[in-house]
């Protein structure tokens, strides 16, 4: 896979939303909520970016697609700059780039029947008559497993499960290349959580489509994932396949999230690594490693990790760390 061209290509992306106040409403700081963010996500893969909330990862995704404009930085797709593009242009790349909502109850305007949720897309892009969209509305319904003739029904009657559905057919329904997920079962329950997440992988094999995977469910990572990101305030700590990660993980971050994953299993004892301290807050975040803070092995072992500045080092196998210290 490293042979290949990325799809994506995401470099040193920051995005701080500005903090007013005063009379005059001038800029007092900043909320660096992603801050210097660089990684690739190659045709047909399932990148995942993991992490506490609040840690940038959907800030990170919509930043990407520009649903957030990026205060600085460079992204690629397809060798062509987004973050330059404007007018008609970017217009079209939209269409070759959508997301999924977290939450498909407040993601689908309720005025609306379903059939003119999922078509709204053709009509944006003006791509398809009305018989013609009506066609495709019903086959793309179809294709994420849900009846034709639900085509006139509304957004409240359906379940949750529907609902993501439904956004997932809107999100396709444009033929798009890259799709940003973001957190897409985390308001299901667990039961539907699987059949939502099977259906994202048919359709990925099926329309060779490539993802960004937002989440916080470690299980659901491993299951989707061909290399996970993890997140820490902003910041990339660690990058690996999703096998290398749940197999050897370097950083302390990606340790204490791991061993937090219950084992359904009462007569194993599993060890855990409980994170000290509350999150630092993105706007004034720690100096050095930000993690440091709540870093048990920082406050063992006095590593000087609050100087200097912690990028991703490769160290070997497509494994990247942030970390110089912690190797076990």
């Amino acid at each position: 896979m490293n042979n290949l061209k990325p799809l994506l290509e995401v470099k040193g992306l920051k995005k701080h939303f500005p903090i007013t106040g005063g009379l005059l409403g001038r800029t007092v700081g900043y909320v660096k909520a992603v801050d210097g963010v660089t990684f690739d996500i190659m045709d047909g893969e399932t990148l995942s970016l993991v992490g506490e909330s609040g840690s940038g990862k959907t800030t990170t995704g919509k930043a990407i697609l520009r649903l957030n404009k990026p205060t600085t930085g460079s992204v690629l797709f397809e060798d062509e700059d987004i973050l330059g593009m404007k007018g008609e242009k970017m217009r079209r790349m939209r269409r070759k780039m959508q997301i999924i909502f977290q939450d498909p109850y407040g993601s689908l305007n309720p005025r609306l029947p379903v059939g003119e949720i999922i078509g709204e897309p053709l009509v944006v892009h003006n791509l398809a008559s009305r018989k013609e969209r009506e066609e495709q509305v019903m086959e793309i319904m179809e294709t994420v497993g849900l009846r034709p003739e639900y085509l006139h029904r509304y957004p409240h009657e359906f379940s949750g499960g529907q609902r993501q559905r439904i956004g997932i057919a809107r999100a396709l329904i444009l033929q798009p290349k890259f799709i940003v997920c973001d957190e897409p079962v985390s308001a299901l329950d667990v039961s539907i959580q699987s059949q939502v997440i099977n259906l994202l992988q048919e359709l990925q094999s099926k329309f060779k489509l490539t993802y960004l995977f937002v989440a916080h469910d470690m299980a659901v990572v491993r299951h989707m994932s061909d290399r996970i990101a993890v997140m820490y305030l902003g910041k990339i700590v660690e990058l690996a396949s999703g096998e290398e990660l749940f197999k050897h993980p370097l950083h302390p971050y990606t340790k204490a999230l791991l061993e937090a994953v219950p084992v359904p299993d009462p007569e194993k004892r599993k060890e855990r690594s409980l994170l000290e301290g509350d999150i630092p807050s993105p706007i004034n975040p720690p100096s050095g490693c930000r993690f440091h803070t709540r870093c048990k092995y920082y406050a063992q072992n006095k590593f000087p990790c609050e100087q200097g500045d912690y990028e991703l080092v490769d160290i070997g196998n497509g494994h990247f760390t942030a970390c110089p210290y912690v190797r076990d």
